[in-house]
């Protein structure tokens, strides 16, 4: 059991690193508004098309930047959710936060933390 546990492990820590590595892209609908995020969440790339300037409406360009980065954030999702369903076919989309289910892993086989390399 501990090594189908082990394995188990290596393969979500796998599945993790795998996860942390997508990029989730968006374009706003008017083409002008490009979104890269990284597996984090976080925003690794901004492009604003020089022809956004010639509407001067700022709280309708932080809009259409927050509903692009939103959906950015939900293409990274999916594409970690995808990875996580590989090893977890039953997993729902909710179930992407892998530290505590890895910390149970850990404690179970006595704090083996070799599948975390």
């Amino acid at each position: 059991m501990i090594e189908d546990l082990t394995k188990l492990a290596e393969e979500l820590g796998a599945a993790r690193r795998a996860a942390s590595e997508v990029r989730g892209r968006a374009v706003s609908d008017d083409g002008l508004v490009t979104v890269v995020v990284d597996g984090d969440g976080g925003l690794a790339e901004l492009e604003l098309d020089p022809r956004i300037y010639r509407n001067p409406d700022s709280a309708l360009l932080a809009d259409c930047i927050k509903q692009t980065i939103a959906r950015a954030l939900d293409d990274a999702t999916q594409q970690a959710f995808a990875v996580v369903r590989k090893v977890l076919p039953e997993a729902e989309r909710d179930e992407l936060l892998f530290e505590p289910l890895l910390a149970e892993v850990d404690r179970r086989t006595g704090g083996s933390e070799r599948w975390r390399r």
